[in-house]
């Protein structure tokens, strides 16, 4: 029974530094990645559809993306939600493709993105708490049904505030990765 509540809030805490992963790599930097417009969804017949999911992206140099969608009448479409996002990028259509220079980050804009990635980093420390609060309280729930020993729990608690602080570690270790990222000047 503890171990798979252990097994059960590493699983979850899996899935929250994923998720960080996933958030971060969304986040500009200087150079171009695809992953930058990995959140953007576009209107396809009704559909709220993500972009990667209608065009092709491309990174044909270290400050420029293409996006070609496969239905030219999406162009202006997606035009538009480039412009709109909070990416602050201004794509240039040539009638058949996309190109969206990647500008160089002004110092403001590199101490928004980092207020932002501690915000957002914020919000998944917050989660890997809850996951140890939901893992301690299974534990006491199955000493208070007498299912395991006093022993047992603390053993149990033990290791989840072990895998904690584990995934805190390397929680901070990929945001400051990506803080030193950001404030890099090019």
């Amino acid at each position: 029974m503890i171990k798979e509540t252990i097994a059960q809030a590493k699983t979850r805490m899996i899935k929250a530094l994923e998720d960080l992963r996933v958030e971060l790599a969304s986040v500009r930097t200087g150079r171009a990645s695809t992953a930058l417009l990995d959140h953007l969804k576009v209107e396809y017949y009704g559909t709220p559809t993500p972009l990667n999911q209608v065009a092709t992206l491309g990174v044909p140099e270290p400050s420029l993306l293409t996006v070609q969608p496969w239905d030219p009448s999406l162009l202006s479409v997606i035009e538009k939600v480039i412009r709109a996002s909070d990416l602050g990028l201004n794509p240039v259509n040539d009638g058949k493709i996309l190109k969206v220079p990647i500008p160089p980050l002004t110092e403001e804009r590199r101490k928004e993105l980092v207020k932002h990635l501690h915000k957002v980093m914020e919000n998944h420390r917050t989660a890997v708490r809850n996951i140890r609060r939901d893992a301690n309280e299974a534990l006491k729930k199955l000493l208070k049904d007498k299912t395991i020993s006093e022993d047992d729990e603390r053993r149990g608690l033990e290791e989840v505030q072990k895998l904690t602080d584990e995934f805190m570690e390397k929680l901070e270790g990929q945001a400051k990765s990506k803080e030193r990222e950001i404030l890099e000047m090019r």
